[in-house]
């Protein structure tokens, strides 16, 4: 079938999309009105639309398709196992070889600290896994106080009802009632806007501060967990300096409270190294990791846990009582397949083509900052964002009457480019791992001309500051 006699099947679905399916972090009235845009093929970094546009994609999805689209062995993993066993409960003391061999792959790949890994179906359930799972915890071990959470202000931690509360973003508190009242923040440890800007130290030091000051605030005895993501991913790409993510684990473990990373966008080479805690060689009391374990294949994510943790919810219950923690897709087979492949392809050369090129990934961002509309280059390995400023020397943003963010997603999608364009005027980037140098190149002709085409708007170059 050509693009033009396809045009009008996918005229036909944009009318469903519209009558009938509900988008994730969507306006729905807005929605309705001006369609989705349709994807009906991938291959490598390039996605092709409905009407055969070629899209390159520097966002990995939503920063999951880690090792490229259209890999035949991760297809073949996935159809071989739904041949063999397409499902296998978890329930029942049922196990499946992909589950089995998956978690015992996740404790030799994770910090060493973790041990035990339940699986899930995705980054929003392995947080809140881990929530009742340290609320459980501290009821076995005879603390039932410790019932409050601190996270990091421009945190995000999913959007089920209780992990939408530890995210720290506006949008996904109003109108839910959250957060709840166990719910706390404290700074985001962000460089480009902190007091003292190139003090490295000095932003440690208060993130450090600012925590312990939260818990004295709380009190010692009420506060049960710390959770933070090595670098915020949806809050903007914010990269804390070197050496903050082990400060923040040795704060937390003189507090006595659990240290809990999210690595659900850091996670499977994505800042470097398999995951950034190794780093700083961190070693958190639980971990939740998703997107990059299946490369966005296929839905699972999972949450570790630490012996300490695990032993005392073991041992906590009444003999031969079940935890009451589960669900019907816990520990898919299929999911697990896939997941095995895609750690084997990192481990046999997608992680060390990832830090290869992550110097020309850097180089491009940071060549960008001459640019009239940036104000700050940001990255660590395939991680990165440019903040678009109207003054660099105040670093003030744009009035959002002039919906930036909007000009530059609808601009982009025609210059053949995918990126995250946030609401306050950051864009983001997470490219696959299979990128390339000469890939590269084009991806930042393709986003220098979309900044290019941008502030040749009169009503934005109009805008910017001197």
């Amino acid at each position: 079938m050509t693009h033009s006699e396809a045009l009008p099947q996918i005229a036909a679905l944009d009318a469903l999309d519209r009558a009938h399916l509900i988008h994730p972090v969507a306006p729905w009235r807005m929605h309705e009105a001006r369609g989705p845009n349709i994807l009906t093929g991938a291959q490598g970094i390039w996605l092709t639309d409905g009407r055969g546009h070629q899209l390159l994609d520097a966002f990995a999805g939503l920063w999951c398709v880690n090792v490229g689209y259209g890999q035949e062995s991760v297809v073949q993993a996935a159809a071989e196992q739904m041949r063999k066993l397409p499902y296998a409960t978890g329930y029942f003391h049922f196990s499946s070889e992909p589950a089995i061999r998956l978690a015992d792959k996740l404790v030799q790949i994770t910090p060493a600290s973790l041990q035990h890994v339940y699986l899930t179906l995705g980054g929003s359930e392995s947080i809140d896994a881990a929530v009742r799972f340290i609320v459980q915890y501290y009821n076995a071990i005879g603390k039932p106080g410790k019932k409050h959470f601190i996270a990091l202000e421009r945190g995000y931690h999913g959007s089920s009802s209780t992990g939408a509360g530890l995210t720290a973003l506006p949008v996904f508190h109003r109108g839910f009632d959250l957060p709840l009242p166990t719910q706390h923040y404290i700074p985001s440890p962000n460089p480009y806007r902190a007091a003292n800007p190139g003090d490295d130290q000095a932003i440690i030091d208060a993130s450090v501060a600012a925590l312990k000051a939260k818990v004295a605030e709380l009190g010692a005895d009420s506060v049960a967990a710390f959770f933070c993501e090595p670098i915020q991913g949806s809050g903007g790409v914010i990269v804390p300096p070197q050496g903050w993510l082990k400060a923040m684990r040795e704060a937390a473990r003189a507090l006595d409270i659990l240290f809990v990373v999210d690595e659900v966008i850091t996670g499977f080479g994505r800042t470097g190294p398999m995951f950034a805690c190794d780093a700083e060689g961190v070693d958190p009391d639980l971990m939740t990791v998703a997107k990059g374990l299946t490369s966005g294949y296929v839905p699972m994510g999972a949450t570790l846990m630490s012996d300490k943790v695990y032993a005392a919810i073991a041992d906590g219950a009444p003999k031969g009582a079940p935890i009451g923690h589960g669900a019907t897709y816990s520990a898919h087979p299929v999911s697990a397949a896939v997941a095995l492949e895609v750690l084997r392809l990192y481990e046999e050369g997608v992680l060390v083509n990832g830090q290869s090129v992550a110097p020309v990934f850097a180089q491009g961002l940071d060549d960008l900052m001459a640019h009239p509309l940036v104000g700050d280059s940001r990255h660590r390995g395939l991680l990165g964002a440019l903040e678009l400023v109207s003054n660099k020397a105040s670093k003030a943003g744009f009035d959002a009457a002039l919906d930036l963010p909007g000009r530059m997603a609808a601009t982009s999608y025609r210059n053949g480019i995918v990126f995250r364009a946030f609401g306050d005027n950051i864009l983001g980037f997470a490219p696959a791992l299979t990128f390339t140098e000469s890939d590269f190149g084009l991806m930042f002709e393709r986003l220098k001309r979309t900044l290019d085409d941008v502030l040749a708007a009169p009503e934005v170059r109009a805008a910017l500051k001197d």
